[in-house]
């Protein structure tokens, strides 16, 4: 119990103090976020890769409503924990370079975040998790407003607008249950063993879709993604896209499905038809791109699509593959981020047609943004093959035409990023990129850092797939027991 809420809350204390930190809030930022990381992986260590609920803690809150800080780790969550604790010193590593006004103001408000992610990534009450999912959205508005680029505050209000309704759906769903719960609690468990009827699990199932989905996101509510990735300071970026879509994926796997079998069964083909329309339109549209952190926003929407519909697909395959896809997406999506914002931090660009010749001068940065890429197209070997390889399986066991259209995005991807990186690292240097300077200090260590983890856990990915399966499986017989009770 002492570990889970040091974990949680080991970051909240980290803000305070940095918060206070003046010019050594980067180190002090860095200091709690390692520590935090350390935890993480103790934990991990600890935990025995079974479907059971792990350092749990259930301590009275709010009694008079039936609210408890009810926490605990199985191993879908401990995935995401891991994921969010090792992304934070990484992304606060990538800032060394930059000088940011108001220092102490930014590495707190990522700390806060951090917080806030854990929250929603251990809670088993309702009410609990819905203030985490808040908590995490604030922290962010105020990165990108504050320290994002022009047209920063238009962007980020359309992006608060989309989440905020979003929150709105979720929370009339979260208040129907708890007045349908004879115990009058938020717990999880109590939410599992509601029996509601088809009619009642079909709104329920979009009241918490539409927040999902605008989270991850998927099309069509995806469209406050590209300018605000865009906008954002690249930490923000990294943010965003590195961890906190996982919020929408990891809701819809603990939320969504169990509480509502019914509706997932229902509407669940919607929601395949909409992931893949968004695969192709989003590949389309990332191949129209020329600044390059607008194309990788988009691959971005086409990867979570996928990840969508081999959730939906409903199977150990399609789950399992969505489990490893999230951790693999957030370590290639920040180390893209990064790669473009060391472009822009030397050149003051990101336009892939004011590019080229990059590998002449910078060879380190020209490697390591290769094998990034090639994680991110699902090269066999890296970290990226086998989740979608065990998605697609998974879509495949669901139906082969809707393999057929998402396997597209393999193609797709191989071709708008190769074309992407050949555009920017190969081809003869310009009058931008003659005087660009190769990695060195932090940057060596954070993309070497990506590099190790994009090989090590393609060519043995055993691990993650250990942690999770028990969790998984557990999971479909639970939904499925549910769902043949409903019908």
């Amino acid at each position: 119990m002492e570990q889970l809420l040091l974990l949680i809350f080991l970051p909240l204390a980290g803000a305070i103090v940095t918060a206070f930190a003046g010019k050594s809030a980067k180190i002090v930022s860095t200091i709690f976020s390692v520590v935090s990381l350390g935890l993480a992986l103790v934990m991990a260590c600890n935990f025995i890769p079974n479907a059971s609920t792990q350092f749990e803690v259930n301590l009275p809150w709010i009694a008079d409503l039936g609210i408890n800080f009810h926490a605990g780790i199985d191993g879908i969550s401990m995935l995401v924990v891991l994921l969010t604790n090792l992304l934070v010193p990484i992304i606060i590593l990538s800032s060394y370079n930059h000088e940011y006004k108001n220092a102490a103001a930014f590495y707190a408000l990522i700390l806060f975040m951090q917080c806030g992610l854990l929250l929603v990534f251990t809670a088993l009450d309702a009410f609990l998790f819905y203030i985490g999912w808040e908590a995490a959205l604030i922290p962010i508005y105020f990165i990108c407003a504050i320290w994002g680029g022009k047209d920063r505050i238009r962007i980020n209000m359309k992006f608060f607008v989309y989440t905020i309704a979003g929150s709105l759906f979720m929370l009339m769903g979260i208040i129907y249950l708890y007045l349908q719960n004879p115990s009058h609690n938020f717990d999880i468990q109590a939410f599992y063993a509601l029996n509601l009827d088809s009619a009642q699990q079909g709104w329920i199932f979009w009241a918490f879709f539409i927040a999902f989905a605008i989270k991850m996101p998927i099309f069509p509510f995806h469209t406050w993604q590209p300018d605000t990735y865009t906008a954002a300071p690249a930490q923000g970026t990294m943010l965003l896209s590195g961890i906190m879509l996982k919020m929408g994926i990891y809701g819809v796997i603990r939320w969504l499905l169990p509480i509502v079998p019914a509706g997932v069964h229902d509407w669940g083909q919607v929601v395949i038809i909409l992931s893949i329309i968004g695969i192709i339109y989003a590949s389309l549209i990332a191949f129209t791109q020329k600044n390059a952190k607008r194309l990788v926003a988009y691959s971005s929407i086409a990867h979570v699509g996928l990840i969508s519909a081999g959730i939906f697909a409903f199977n150990q395959q399609g789950m399992q593959g969505a489990m490893v896809q999230m951790l693999s997406h957030g370590i290639n999506v920040v180390g893209l981020f990064f790669v473009l914002d060391i472009i822009f931090a030397r050149v003051k660009t990101n336009k892939i047609e004011e590019l080229g010749g990059i590998a002449k001068v910078a060879p380190q940065l020209a490697l390591t943004f290769l094998i990034i890429v090639l994680g991110t197209v699902a090269l066999p070997g890296t970290n990226g093959f086998i989740g979608e390889f065990l998605l697609l399986m998974g879509v495949y066991n669901y139906g082969i035409w809707a393999t057929a259209i998402a396997g597209l995005t393999i193609i797709f991807g191989a071709v708008y990023m190769l074309r992407m990186y050949q555009n920017v690292m190969l081809g003869e240097t310009n009058s931008l990129t003659i005087t660009f300077t190769d990695i060195k200090g932090t940057e060596k260590l954070v993309l070497y850092t990506i590099c190790a983890l994009i090989i090590v856990l393609g060519v043995y990915p055993k691990p993650v797939l250990h942690l999770t399966e028990a969790s998984v499986q557990h999971l479909l017989e639970q939904v499925n027991q549910k769902l043949n009770t409903v019908n």
